[in-house]
């Protein structure tokens, strides 16, 4: 299946989940999308949980399922818990850093800086959104894209900035300086039913 790119908000209505992860896309219609949309759901099946659970992250960090997939198996051979590696896979990607740091209000929009080649990775150019960055890796604003107006107006709606990540106004420059704790990410996602629906 290709990547989503229609109406979010119809799918964070679906899920009953923030996909924007800011609670606006479910601030005026918190009830599924559709003419039936407010008449009660039908419980779901374990099966249909777990997929939901998977729908809710695949889809919050705009990512295809073929990707999804490969990400899943790759922390299933890191050490540690798998669930939480896979969330902190990514969290590493590119795109995802560059809407942390604040350059754009969604991952979309940081997506699509990285495909027109506005983005830096330690000071070379970088315009693949699934470039999976390093603790130390300084991901900036390409210098003769500084005026951007798009992205003057994204840090300066930013509220907060995570823990993992820094920021160098004069450089406009943000570094990634670890990968995240558990308790740093959304609470509202529970990775161990991604892990049980692949390990089915």
């Amino acid at each position: 299946m290709a990547r989503y790119t229609g109406p979010i908000n119809r799918k964070s209505r679906r899920l009953g989940f923030s996909v924007l992860e800011n609670g606006k896309d479910l601030a005026k219609r918190p009830y599924a999308p559709g003419q039936h949309g407010q008449k009660r759901q039908g419980k779901l099946s374990n099966y249909g949980v777990q997929l939901q659970e998977k729908q809710k992250v695949r889809l919050m960090y705009g990512v295809n399922e073929k990707q999804f997939r490969i990400t899943f198996d790759q922390a299933g051979k890191m050490k540690g818990v798998h669930g939480e590696n896979f969330l902190k896979l990514l969290e590493s990607r590119l795109d995802n850093l560059v809407y942390r740091i604040g350059f754009a209000t969604t991952r979309r929009g940081a997506r699509q800086l990285v495909n027109h080649g506005h983005i830096t990775v330690n000071g070379k150019k970088v315009d693949i959104p699934s470039y999976r960055c390093k603790a130390g890796d300084v991901i900036a604003i390409k210098e003769s894209d500084r005026d951007l107006k798009i992205v003057k107006s994204s840090l300066e709606a930013l509220q907060n900035r995570v823990e993992f990540v820094s920021y160098d106004a004069a450089k406009m420059a943000g570094t990634f300086v670890r990968y995240p704790e558990r308790s740093e990410l959304n609470q509202e996602i529970n990775e161990s039913l991604i892990v049980e629906f692949y390990n089915r």
